[in-house]
């Protein structure tokens, strides 16, 4: 298998012509991309009737499918109230993506909430317990969450904490934002051998084939010295914004792993996916 592309949401391109996400995977398949990630960031607010026309639609171009569950979660927040809530939005999350049929459904780790970086986790780790016991109840356990890893410094979610957040379930999947690394490092995390180190670890932590397919998101970052991530920006911005895609690509191929990059450029992210795959399929082939 080889690594799969797509755009998160909709592309300026793609809404200028056409009003209804159903359209998105023949659209997207005519581009020679290979993936969608539906975008719940502001909640789940898509019925049953949607949720399966998309996931046929997408079925018959060959477009695979991932959810982005509600921004707002907080796998950190040490209140039981909070953690009843966060179970009832991936649930939600994960009640779209089955009917959608989408395999893969991202979740945020959370923030720090003035707390120890540790202290954090360890709360983020038994309500990410809570919360993949709740998806097996309801019947969601062929779905893969996928934490993600965070771009403010003052969340939680940097690579080694969204991995061991990995490590309570074998099914979850890493989701790496390159971009929000990048952004969180202020810049250091970035070149060929940022990029094999940041892989050797995702692969000591979850071994050869879970690392292989692992989920990601990806785009050029704007970032602050204080805060990390700013806004995201798209290939064709100047201003020496990254990370940079040749040397992960190179990275990924010289593997042999077969990834999934959501593409998360700011309104031109099914152009950028194309230019990702373009790049890519250039050392594969080497």
């Amino acid at each position: 298998m080889s690594a799969a592309f797509g755009p998160a949401g909709n592309s300026d391109s793609f809404s200028a012509v056409h009003k209804s996400s159903l359209d998105a995977p023949a659209w997207i398949a005519g581009l020679g991309l290979d993936c969608y990630e539906y975008q719940c960031g502001k909640g789940v607010h898509v019925g049953e009737e949607t949720c399966r026309r998309l996931g046929e639609n997408a079925r018959a171009a060959g477009v695979a499918l991932s959810l982005h569950a509600p921004y707002f979660i907080n796998l950190a927040n040490p209140d039981r109230a909070a953690l009843e809530r966060t179970v009832g939005y991936v649930l939600a999350a994960c009640r779209a993506a089955d009917w959608m049929g989408a395999g893969r459904v991202v979740v945020h780790s959370g923030a720090l909430m003035k707390r120890a970086r540790r202290e954090a986790l360890d709360t983020a780790l038994a309500s990410l317990r809570e919360v993949v016991a709740a998806c097996d109840a309801a019947g969601f356990g062929r779905i893969a969450l996928c934490p993600e890893t965070m771009g403010k410094i003052n969340q939680l979610g940097d690579l080694d904490e969204v991995l061991e957040l990995c490590t309570v379930d074998e099914r979850l999947i890493p989701c790496i934002d390159f971009g929000h690394l990048y952004a969180r490092s202020l810049g250091a995390e970035d070149g060929a051998e940022a990029f094999a180190r940041m892989l050797d670890r995702v692969e000591a932590a979850l071994g050869p084939e879970r690392a292989s397919r692992f989920h990601s998101h990806f785009s050029r970052i704007e970032f602050t010295p204080r805060g990390g991530e700013k806004c995201h920006r798209t290939f064709a911005d100047h201003g020496g914004y990254g990370p940079d895609w040749p040397p992960l690509a190179a990275e990924v191929a010289r593997r042999g792993w077969s990834p999934t990059f959501i593409c998360e450029s700011a309104g031109t992210q099914a152009e950028d996916a194309l230019e990702m795959k373009r790049v890519y399929q250039e050392f594969e082939d080497r």
